[in-house]
C-alpha cells in the first residue's frame, strides 16, 4: 500500500505543497523564462511592488501570457495584482481573472468585507472556479481581524504574510528570531488553521545570508507555516528542505502507522512505539507526513 493510499482524510490526499513560493517581477521576461526551470512549488507573478509604474501594463500582459502558456509544469501559478484602490487594481483583477491562474494574490487585505468584494469581482469577471483568492496579511488591522478574514469566503485559499510591511506598520525592527512580530505571525497562523486555509511565511530579505535564511525557514516550519515566500532563486533549496519531512520523520511515520494498524487488527486501540504511547492524533499526524511526502514527490 502506498503512502498516498494510507494518507487518510481527503484534506491530506488533496494536499498541495507550497514549501517555496517565489515572487517573480512580471516586467522581467528573462526572469519569467528562468522560472520555468526552477524547483519551486509555486510562483507569484508580480504586478505590484517589483514593477515600476511605467511597466505595469506590460507586466500584466506578460503574467497573463505566462499563465496561459502551459509551460510551467506542476508549479502553482498565481498573479499578484495591485491593491484595492490603486489605479491599476481593476484592470489587473480583470486580466488575471480572464487568464485563470491557480490563485490571485491581493496585497493589504484588511477585512472580511474586502474579501467578499474581491470574490464578487472575481465572479463578475468570470474567473474560472479553479482560481482561488490569496490574501496578503501585512497590517495591524489585518492581524486583529485575521479570523474574520480567513472565514469570509470559501474561495479564499491562503494567507500570505507580508512581513516587511507589517514590521513597517508596527514601527518595529527587523531582528533575528523576529521577536517583534511573533505575536502577529502566531495570530495569523491560528486564524488560518481555524478556517482551514493555507498560510505562507513572509520573505527573508538578505539573499546572501544562507544561515539566517535557514534559521528563519526552520522557525517558520516550527510555528506552523506551510511554506515561505521568497525573493531570489538562490533561496529555493533551503526552503524546500526546511518545509519537507525529513527521512527520519517519514520512517517514523511509517512505523507509527504500521504499529497502529497491527494493534487494531488484534483488537487493541492503544500501541506503544519506541516507548511512546500512540493515539489517533499521532496516527493522523503520521498520515499527514506521508501525504506531504507523496505530494512533493508527485511534483517531479
Amino acid at each position: 500500500m502506498s503512502a498516498q493510499s494510507q494518507a487518510g482524510p481527503a484534506a491530506y490526499r488533496d494536499y498541495r505543497p507550497r514549501r517555496s513560493v517565489l515572487y517573480m517581477p512580471s516586467s522581467n521576461e528573462r526572469a519569467l523564462e528562468k522560472a520555468k526551470t526552477l524547483p519551486v512549488d509555486g510562483l507569484i507573478l508580480d504586478l505590484e511592488d517589483a514593477v515600476a509604474p511605467d511597466a505595469k501594463e506590460q507586466a500584466r500582459e506578460n503574467a497573463c501570457a505566462a499563465v496561459r502558456s502551459g509551460e510551467y509544469g506542476n508549479r502553482e501559478l498565481t498573479i499578484r495584482v495591485n491593491g484595492t484602490g490603486t489605479q491599476w487594481h481593476e484592470a489587473d483583477l480583470a486580466a488575471a481573472s480572464a487568464a485563470g491562474p491557480d490563485g490571485i494574490v491581493v496585497p493589504k487585505v484588511g477585512s472580511a468585507d474586502e474579501v467578499r468584494r474581491l470574490v464578487a469581482a472575481m465572479v463578475a469577471a468570470g474567473t474560472p472556479e479553479r482560481t482561488r483568492l490569496w490574501a496578503m496579511i501585512e497590517t495591524p488591522v489585518a492581524i486583529l481581524h485575521a479570523e474574520q478574514i480567513a472565514r469570509a469566503s470559501d474561495r479564499l485559499a491562503a494567507f500570505v504574510m507580508g512581513t516587511n510591511d507589517l514590521v513597517k506598520e508596527l514601527g518595529a525592527a527587523h531582528l533575528p528570531g523576529r521577536a517583534p512580530i511573533q505575536t502577529s505571525l502566531q495570530l495569523a497562523i491560528l486564524a488560518a488553521r481555524a478556517a482551514g486555509i493555507a498560510i505562507l511565511d513572509g520573505v527573508y530579505n538578505d539573499v546572501k545570508d544562507a544561515e539566517g535564511l535557514a534559521a528563519e525557514c526552520r522557525q517558520g516550519r516550527e510555528l506552523g507555516f506551510d511554506g515561505k515566500t521568497l525573493i531570489h532563486p538562490g533561496q529555493v533549496a533551503a526552503c524546500n528542505a526546511a518545509f519537507a519531512p525529513s527521512e527520519a520523520e517519514v520512517a517514523g511515520a511509517r512505523e507509527i502507522i504500521a504499529a497502529f494498524e497491527a494493534a487494531q487488527a488484534q483488537g487493541r486501540g492503544v500501541v506503544t512505539v519506541n516507548g511512546r504511547m500512540i493515539e489517533n492524533l499521532h496516527v493522523d499526524t503520521a498520515r499527514k507526513v506521508l501525504a506531504t511526502t507523496d505530494a512533493i514527490a508527485a511534483l517531479g
